[in-house]
């Protein structure tokens, strides 16, 4: 297991741990060797021209209504103190803290009305599109690992999915269940460590690993070592992958950032260090690292960012970290127009729920799965547009209900994937849809 120095372990209102994350290419193989894991994504079925996905999960449940669904007709004791902004497309206007944001809408596509969650902190449903209930043996795998299985990887010595986020929930964010039925051998690439104490590679910790040239000459003195005992020979092609990925030095450039223009960086924003003191990661770097492993190849990247889970002082943090997200995710679109990715790459931008339009004493919102907000982006979707509506208090959706399904029968559609055709076995040889495609489909306002 290659692992970097985490954080500490942290936790939402519901007492559940949410372990602070540095990740930025580690193994997380479940009992299964790496070859192994190779061996069985071989088998994966067809490729295709590379595209990717990124996904930017928001944990904790963003309020909606502070954000891209302001709503001014409400009572002060709903309204909050935000004031909506003008954007770029006539007509659509969003909250003030987002400035970037408002000045490239275009590029953009805002659903004010997400439903169908189930309420408890988990990133299952951004993930899978799905409940955690009745599910079938194994659990429903996440998109990632239906890419994962689907598509494989853009390049070998790279991985097809990388997880850059914490566990959320009994449902880990990043581990072996999220898999699901595909099995570990489809479950994320991620640097995840549960504590100081496993976090090394070879005796190097994070302040060495920072130092590129360390990083590089551990994995060299790695690779020597082990030709010069003779490991390398006999083992088989899956297993020599393997130590590929391990020293890959495209995954290793991919993943550092000094190679990085100092004006880029700076515009994404810095922050791998910096965690707030509830603990939320507030890791600007990894929208940067999102891309960058697209670019090497990665079919789907997570990541995870701040902590929302604001039972009190919503609107003072909401100052904090809203202008941050607004900052990183405009960076990253921006990023990959300018490279001429963004027709292949769509971005969606989302939590596990909204927040109550009441304010709650403590000047905070509490959890509302009625409806929530998303922000989609890039894969040749249209853009530039709002979809769907909420009443004038924020409750409930009045117009064009969004499920969370359809939001990934849309990424689908845009990665070349047809929803009515496209089936994986589960462990009773049973053929699956990715979605449940005769109730949700593919979104026409977006494709």
């Amino acid at each position: 297991m290659l692992s970097l120095l985490g954080g500490r372990s942290t936790k939402f209102c519901d007492n559940l741990s949410r372990r602070n994350f540095l990740q930025i290419g580690g193994l997380a193989l479940g009992g299964l060797s790496l070859p192994e894991l190779l061996r069985a994504e071989s088998t994966s079925g067809q490729k295709s021209r590379h595209k990717g996905i990124i996904m930017v999960f928001l944990p904790g449940g963003p309020p909606h209504q502070d954000m891209w669904d302001l709503k001014m007709d409400a009572p002060t004791e709903i309204r909050g103190p935000f004031s909506p902004i003008a954007t770029n497309v006539p007509g659509i206007e969003i909250g003030e803290l987002f400035p970037r944001m408002a000045q490239m809408s275009d590029k953009f596509a805002y659903i004010r009305s997400i439903v169908g969650a189930a309420g408890p902190h988990y990133a299952f449903q951004c993930l899978t599109g799905k409940t955690d209930r009745q599910q079938p043996l194994g659990g429903w795998p996440a998109m990632g690992s239906y890419l994962s299985k689907l598509m494989g990887s853009g390049d070998p010595s790279v991985p097809a999915y990388v997880g850059l986020s914490p566990k959320m929930g009994h449902m880990p964010w990043a581990d072996n269940g999220q898999s699901g039925f595909l099995g570990i051998s489809h479950a994320p690439f991620k640097p995840h460590g549960e504590g100081r104490e496993d976090m090394v590679l070879n005796g190097i910790t994070t302040d060495r690993l920072s130092d590129r040239k360390a990083v590089l000459g551990a994995l060299d003195r790695f690779r020597r070592e082990v030709d010069a005992s003779g490991m390398m020979e006999g083992l088989d092609s899956f297993t020599q992958q393997a130590f590929g990925i391990l020293t890959s030095s495209k995954l290793a450039e991919a993943l550092d950032l000094n190679k990085e223009d100092v004006k880029l960086r700076d515009r994404y924003g810095r922050g791998v260090n910096e965690l707030k003191d509830d603990g939320g990661p507030r890791l600007l770097d990894n929208f940067l690292v999102a891309r960058r492993l697209i670019e090497a190849g990665v079919r789907c990247v997570t990541l995870a960012f701040s902590r929302w889970d604001w039972h009190g002082n919503n609107f003072g943090q909401a100052r904090t970290e809203m202008p941050m997200l607004d900052q990183a995710l405009t960076a990253l679109i921006e990023d990959l127009e300018q490279r001429g990715m963004l027709d292949d790459v769509p971005v969606v931008c989302w939590g596990e729920f909204g927040r109550t339009p009441k304010i709650n004493t403590n000047a905070g919102r509490d959890h509302w799965p009625q409806v929530s907000c998303a922000v989609v982006a890039g894969g040749r979707m249209k853009t530039g547009q709002v979809i769907g509506q909420t009443n004038r208090l924020g409750e409930y959706p009045t117009e064009r209900p969004v499920h969370f399904q359809e939001v990934h029968a849309t990424l689908y559609k845009a990665m070349g994937i047809d929803i009515d055709t496209t089936t994986v076995r589960d462990l009773q040889g049973r053929p699956r849809y990715l979605v449940d495609h005769d109730e949700y489909r593919p979104m026409k306002e977006l494709v």
